[in-house]
């Protein structure tokens, strides 16, 4: 998916801290990722206690708050009422209770202690809306979290504690993510200016935990990866002149859902011919011709974790002379780049090499101009728990990190639009390109849509 270009401060030395005080990395785990059951989502305790250890490093001493996302009401849109948990609160803990509370404490001694607060069960509601974990041994089981108390003793037993000027020794600091909506932090807010508490974004510390992944983020990435990659093939091998780009859009939201993805990671965009060129195109209504290019640019979630990968193919199923000209000049681009990630690069180093080799390499094929200035948005993102995920752009590559690549070029005058992304994790070697999968020369393209097999691979 296209990364508009942003100069994003850097993230109050958070990966500096991470480096300096970071334990060492989480426990390796044989990780399940797809639909297995009630315990479909789950992530071992362990890695769990992990996270939050390594949290409490990266912070001063003071009282930490997550809050999880609220129940969506469903009296205006139904249809958009499918609940998700807040990436950071399910990160911490692993558990989808709509309405939660996470809270640390971190004291001047170093000690910590973690509270987990969560509705409590209520049969009646649970009649219309399943059954919900509530308070008990299973919910200690799956968060490893000792002190669970109910969702309404919030209020008496953290804002009350915020607003004694009495405890500001021990807990001087309030942390909050602020990237959110102020107004679901205000009350907490309003309770540590009242006991004179400095308020810190925990936002930062965050992102940097979750910028490098552990083997079940890993897991999990690797298979909506694959589903995307799957739900790729079909499209390409589906496409005929005279579909419309929904029906595309269809098969590969069946092969997301099909294959255990719980939801899309963003809408999906399928433009063809003029459309082609609209970066964030996702109406998918228009009919297609056979002189089309069609982009492609899909991720499957599955466990809090989405895939992005961008394909641009033929609607006939071969290219045109023009078409391919430009198809392979944004091909060997990101080849090049995919070639360079490596740990200690940054994405501006992969930035420069992208628009240094289209520069170099356009030879008159988009005019006077070289065809980078048709080249809008960024290189690259973090992948993750979003598909913009969280993180120091300036941050030097690392193993466990994971970006997109995605070069393009988009002439708006011929209807020509074309962008190829490959989602690739960076290892100690080098990097590995997770969605090699998803057919991508020339030659792989052609013959998927003429009905052969398609043998991908990396150098693809």
């Amino acid at each position: 998916m296209p990364h508009r270009r942003s100069s994003l401060p850097i993230a109050l030395l958070a990966t500096l801290l991470v480096a300096a005080a970071q334990p060492d990395r989480a426990p390796a785990v044989v990780a399940t990722a797809g639909p297995t059951g009630p315990d479909s989502l789950a992530i071992p305790a362990k890695v769990l206690e992990w996270r939050r250890k390594a949290l409490f490093e990266l912070i001063e001493p003071g009282i930490a708050v997550i809050r999880g996302a609220d129940p969506i009401p469903s009296h205006r849109y139904p249809q958009a009422t499918d609940f998700r948990q807040d990436n950071d609160f399910f990160y911490l803990t692993g558990i989808e209770e709509p309405g939660s509370w996470l809270v640390l404490f971190k004291a001047e001694t170093g000690s910590g202690k973690v509270i987990l607060y969560v509705p409590e069960r209520d049969s009646g509601r649970e009649m219309w809306t399943g059954e919900r974990l509530g308070i008990g041994p299973e919910l200690e089981r799956r968060t490893g979290i000792e002190t669970v108390r109910p969702a309404t003793a919030f209020g008496d037993e953290v804002l009350s504690r915020l607003g004694q000027s009495y405890a500001f020794r021990e807990f001087p600091t309030l942390y909050l993510p602020l990237s959110g909506s102020p107004d679901r932090s205000r009350r907490i807010v309003d309770a540590a200016v009242e006991g004179r508490r400095s308020i810190s974004d925990l936002g930062p510390a965050l992102a940097a935990l979750r910028l490098v992944k552990d083997s079940v983020e890993l897991a999990r990435l690797r298979r909506a990866v694959d589903i995307t990659a799957e739900a790729q093939r079909k499209a390409m091998a589906a496409a005929r002149p005279g579909m419309y780009e929904f029906e595309l859009e269809a098969i590969i939201e069946f092969v997301f859902r099909s294959r255990g993805a719980e939801r899309v990671g963003f809408p999906s965009i399928v433009g063809s011919g003029p459309n082609s060129v609209i970066l964030h195109y996702d109406e998918n209504r228009r009919r297609m011709e056979k002189s089309d290019l069609v982009v492609i640019d899909i991720g499957a979630e599955l466990g809090y974790y989405t895939a992005d990968i961008t394909r641009t193919f033929p609607v006939s199923g071969k290219f045109t002379d023009r078409q391919r000209e430009i198809y392979q000049l944004v091909l060997e681009t990101q080849l090049s780049v995919i070639d360079s990630v490596r740990p200690g690069r940054t994405v501006r180093d992969l930035e420069m090499i992208a628009r240094s080799y289209m520069r170099d390499h356009s030879n008159g094929l988009c005019g006077s101009v070289s065809c980078d200035r048709y080249f809008m948005h960024g290189l690259s993102h973090w992948l993750g728990m979003d598909v913009h995920d969280v993180g120091d752009y300036s941050a030097p590559l690392e193993p466990g990190m994971v970006l997109t690549i995605e070069p393009g070029i988009y002439l708006a005058e011929e209807g020509l639009g074309v962008r190829i992304e490959d989602d690739v994790l960076v290892t100690e070697e080098g990097h590995e390109v997770l969605s090699a999968a998803a057919p991508k020369t020339v030659s792989e393209i052609e013959a998927l849509m003429r009905g052969e097999e398609c043998l991908c691979g990396e150098g693809g």
